[in-house]
C-alpha cells in the first residue's frame, strides 16, 4: 500500500499539461502529491532515458556556453533546485538553467522532444517560484526561455499575470487537499502514465479497438 507524506509535496512538471488542458485528470499529480515515490508500484516504462540525457546534456551545454560568452553567470540544475512551502503543499522542482547579470535573469529550459505549450508554462511557473524560493534571486526581474533543437521561445515577465497565478495557485491547492482530485481515466493519458491498477483500478484500457472490430457509421 501506497504511503501517505508527511505534507504534500508537488513537482513542477506534474502541473504543466494540467494548466494548458493538455491532461484532464488531476487525480494522477494528486496521486504523487499525496504518497512517498518509493512506496507504491510503477508501471515499467519503454522511454529512452539514457539517450534522452545525452541528447539533453548536449544541448544544455551549448546553451550555458552561449550565455557565458555574453558575459552572464549562469547556473545549472543542481544549482537551482527549489522548494517552495506554501500552506497546503510544497512545490520543488529544477530548472535547466539559470542566466543573471545586472540585475536580471532569465529562466531557460531545453527541449529536445516536440514543441508544447506545456513547456512554456513549466518555464512560468519557475519564473513565478524562482524568486520566492531561492533568496539570491529575490529582487531580479526574471524573463523566460525556451530553446528548442532548432527554434527558441522567449517568455516575458509580464505572462506571470494574475489569472496564470491564480489558476496555478487553485491547482496546487487541489491537489495539496485531503480530498482526491477529479480522476478522468482515457486510454491517451493512462497510456502515459505510470501508476498501476493497483492504485487505480480505474486505469483506462477501454478505447483501443480490437483488430477486426467494425462500427455501423
Amino acid at each position: 500500500m501506497a504511503t501517505k507524506r508527511q505534507s504534500p509535496y508537488i513537482w513542477v512538471t506534474w502541473l504543466t499539461k494540467l494548466l494548458v488542458g493538455e491532461n484532464s485528470c488531476e487525480w494522477g499529480a494528486w496521486f504523487r502529491a499525496q504518497h512517498e515515490r518509493s512506496s507504491w508500484d510503477r508501471v515499467p516504462g519503454t522511454f529512452d532515458e539514457t539517450g534522452w540525457q545525452l541528447e539533453h546534456t548536449t544541448l544544455a551545454t551549448q546553451v550555458r556556453t552561449r550565455f557565458e560568452e555574453t558575459g552572464k553567470a549562469i547556473f545549472t540544475e543542481g544549482q537551482n533546485h527549489f522548494t517552495l512551502r506554501g500552506t497546503t503543499a510544497t512545490l520543488g522542482g529544477k530548472p535547466d538553467l539559470i542566466a543573471t547579470g545586472e540585475g536580471s535573469g532569465t529562466i531557460i529550459d531545453v527541449k529536445t522532444g516536440k514543441p508544447s505549450p506545456s513547456h512554456h508554462v513549466q518555464v512560468m511557473v519557475y519564473m513565478y517560484a524562482v524568486p520566492r524560493a531561492l533568496r539570491q534571486y529575490r529582487g531580479i526581474d526574471f524573463q523566460g526561455k525556451v530553446i528548442y533543437r532548432d527554434h527558441e521561445v522567449d517568455i516575458p515577465g509580464s505572462a506571470l499575470d494574475a489569472p496564470f497565478i491564480d489558476n496555478l495557485a487553485q491547482l496546487i491547492r487541489r491537489l495539496g487537499s485531503s480530498q482526491p482530485a477529479r480522476k478522468v481515466p482515457s486510454s491517451p493519458e493512462c497510456g502515459f502514465c505510470d501508476i498501476t491498477e493497483v492504485d487505480c483500478p480505474e486505469r483506462a484500457v477501454q478505447g483501443r479497438a480490437e483488430e477486426g472490430e467494425t462500427s455501423d457509421f
